[in-house]
């Protein structure tokens, strides 16, 4: 429908007024929907503006792709309109008003039945089996020009509570390499001892309620905690070589409605300034999932970035296709294409 009506637009023979709003409106389209510059500039040259166009509004246009043709209408209508009023003003819509939180009693509970959940969540595991793709990248400028090292399709085994990797492909390609001997970083460990971790009573992490947010279309209780680092357990390597176990803080993401967790952050704090790692941070995402007719929330993606000096590392870890233990033969291991943004990014809440 707007494409038609911009077209019979476009088609008009006689002159037509527009408000400076409007005019923006049309020329915007006109760019993304790739009408011919040449077409747009003849109609613009039809138009009279009700109120004054100015250069900068020009250069905004010429920004998002407007044509020479364009360009040179908008400015003999930016003349044309030089002694006519500006245009009105409009007040920014005004933003909706915070969604209250839950109160001190009510996060506190929150809180205690999140910590008896991730607890026993391994235990409510079944035993399966899924692919998981590791993308593996770089860049030594520091400035998160990103190239990809190496892409790792592995067999993730998970049976009585126990996980077991097999590398299957490196770059889609068979391999019998063992998981123990990949060079670079690698990522384990989130099917439970990362949640168990922050919410074990001897970590005694801090916890504060935060703001609620929108993570794969449903509502979530955001928290924000700190572990001090006489209560870590979590490990930064080097290499293989070397071994911190720093502090952390980050954000805890709950479903409202299950007190499932369903985003966990991580990040170094107050790494030695003698270890070649300065900065480590995890994200992990889990998800619905259903193995043997159930639904079952098992880890979705997780990223890893570390920095050394200028050197930064990236991992972005995809847990995909889970099967109920015994299947392996119905499985074709294969690298799918990465999740879309939908799956991943944190949307605004909704009132």
């Amino acid at each position: 429908m707007v494409i038609a009506g911009l077209l019979a637009a476009l088609a008009l023979p006689a002159q037509m007024r527009m408000t400076v709003a409007q005019l923006l409106t049309f020329v915007k389209s006109s760019i993304e929907l790739r009408h011919p510059d040449k077409q747009v500039g003849d109609y613009l040259r039809k138009v009279v503006l009700t109120d004054r166009l100015d250069d900068r509004t020009i250069e905004d246009l010429q920004g998002l792709g407007a044509g020479p043709r364009t360009l040179e209408a908008l400015r003999a209508l930016r003349d044309a309109s030089k002694d006519l009023a500006p245009p009105p003003v409009v007040a920014p819509k005004p933003p909706p008003p915070p969604i209250p939180g839950p109160s001190s009693a009510e996060q506190k509970r929150i809180i205690e039945e999140v910590r008896q959940y991730s607890l026993s969540y391994v235990k409510r595991l079944p035993d399966f089996v899924c692919t998981q793709v590791t993308r593996r990248f770089y860049d030594p400028s520091g400035l998160e020009f990103w190239q990809r090292d190496d892409v790792l399709t592995v067999r993730l085994t998970y049976f009585e509570q126990k996980e077991d990797y097999k590398v299957v492909l490196v770059n889609n390609r068979p391999t019998d390499i063992s998981f123990d001997r990949l060079g670079g970083s690698t990522s384990s460990g989130e099917f439970g001892s990362m949640l168990k971790e922050i919410f074990e009573p001897e970590t005694q992490a801090d916890f504060r309620w935060e703001r609620w947010a929108t993570l794969r279309g449903r509502r979530m209780h955001v928290f924000e905690y700190r572990v001090s680092q006489s209560r870590s357990k979590w490990h930064v390597s080097y290499e293989r070589r070397l071994d911190i176990v720093p502090g952390y803080r980050g954000l805890v993401y709950v479903d409202r409605d299950t007190l499932a967790v369903m985003r966990i952050t991580l990040e170094a704090e107050n790494i030695p300034a003698t270890f070649p790692v300065q900065q480590a941070a995890t994200t992990l995402d889990y998800d619905f999932t259903e193995i043997g007719g159930q639904q079952f929330i098992l880890p979705l993606r997780a990223v890893v970035r570390m920095r050394a000096s200028k050197f930064l590392s990236k991992n972005e870890v995809e847990f995909r296709m889970y099967r109920k233990f015994g299947a392996e033969a119905t499985i074709k291991f294969e690298t799918p294409e990465p999740l879309p943004d939908e799956k991943i990014n944190e949307q605004p809440p909704k009132p």
